[in-house]
């Protein structure tokens, strides 16, 4: 022990052994800790030294403990069944050494997750490499805030499927999302992935970053819109003041063919006459009373002067049928079952005009309020 003896006074080691006091003890700890991971040792003086720690980490005082964990928190010095006590002790001590002991094995940093501690599980995601299993394990099993520090660390082994699998679990989280998108390398399925589910700062690095195709992107950002849709379709269904909804959907500029028609198509009647109505600026009861009318000629009328394309209007004369046929059943007309056998009878009746309507509306209708160099190719 002669190598680091000589930087320890008889004092140190007094204080270290002796001392009453626990912030005497504990900086005679630091100061031993740190000359012994400073020195280099022979097998023999390695054992002495990891005599010591063990006596450390027995310590009452939570400060001479966390002395020695902090100074030896990377060093190979600490045994592994003392490494192991460490992880199980207080934060404080705990995450110096979770984060940075290269003394653990997989399977002691998976049982240190899957205890389901918050600090914990980000301090094993944080660490200087983490192995694919237990990458994997994370993805899986682990908090949202600790897969956010596992997936921007570019040292951590992330299988393709575990980045799908952290995608399938947090697709809502921006902050995950933007953490995923910077990592310095993505396989190509992923990287599509996180471009339907990104902004437009953090989509057009993917695409800057990861070699995107132009043409691949608009496709994808355009399966996000269809999917917001969707979204906002759904959403007015459950709203308890709808025509306030469609006013606001109006004011934001959302309230668009697109929206009405897929509304349509979905089952919701009563976002469509709500929609017609603020479009074309007549009570919704007026609209109502159009859209229902047994005469061919109401629809088309409150449509004309709602400003819809007139080429989509047959695709919603179909539609409107087909919602009273199925009402006319018996159906409840709120169910998800009435939903479902709206969109496959509306799809049976009118495929190659609905397929046609809707690539007519996402060209012409929606991608130029999203990518004005769109509008601008298709105005040339």
């Amino acid at each position: 022990m002669t190598a680091y003896r000589a930087r320890l006074t008889e004092m140190d080691i007094r204080r270290l052994v002796q001392a009453a006091d626990e912030d005497e003890r504990a900086e005679a700890a630091h100061k031993l800790c740190r000359s012994m991971e400073r020195a280099p040792l022979d097998q023999a003086e390695r054992i002495a030294a990891q005599k010591i720690i063990r006596l450390l980490a027995q310590d009452a005082a939570e400060l001479v403990r966390r002395a020695m964990a902090v100074t030896l928190k990377a060093s190979d010095l600490i045994p592994h069944d003392v490494a192991r006590r460490l992880a199980a002790d207080v934060d404080s001590i705990a995450l110096p050494v979770i984060g940075a002991s290269p003394v653990f094995t997989d399977e002691d940093l998976i049982e240190i997750v899957r205890a389901g501690s918050t600090l914990r599980q980000a301090a094993v995601a944080g660490r200087a490499r983490v192995s694919r299993d237990v990458a994997g394990v994370m993805a899986a099993e682990a908090n949202e805030q600790a897969v956010r520090i596992l997936v921007a660390n570019d040292n951590a082994d992330l299988s393709e499927q575990a980045l799908s699998v952290v995608v399938d679990r947090f697709p809502e989280s921006e902050d995950v999302v933007t953490a995923m998108a910077y990592r310095q390398a993505l396989p190509l399925h992923v990287t599509e992935r996180l471009i339907e589910l990104a902004g437009d700062a953090v989509r057009d690095h993917l695409i800057q970053a990861h070699a995107i195709a132009p043409e691949t992107a608009i496709r994808l950002a355009t399966f996000a819109r269809e999917r917001a849709t969707v979204d906002l379709i759904d959403q007015a269904s459950s709203t308890a003041d709808l025509g306030a909804f469609v006013v606001q959907l109006n004011a934001r500029k959302a309230l668009t063919p697109s929206l009405m028609l897929r509304a349509l198509a979905r089952g919701q009647m009563s976002m469509f006459e709500h929609g017609l109505a603020e479009l074309a600026n007549t009570p919704h009861s007026r609209a109502w009373l159009m859209v229902h009318d047994a005469g061919p000629l109401g629809l088309k009328a409150i449509y004309d002067r709602a400003g819809l394309p007139p080429r989509l209007f047959q695709a919603f004369r179909s539609g409107v049928d087909t919602w009273k046929a199925l009402s006319a059943e018996g159906i409840d007309t709120s169910g998800d079952v009435f939903r479902q056998r709206m969109l496959e009878r509306f799809l049976t009746q009118r495929p190659n005009a609905m397929r046609d309507d809707l690539a007519y509306l996402m060209e012409r209708l929606d991608q130029p309020a999203y990518r004005p160099e769109i509008a601008a190719a298709n105005a040339a």
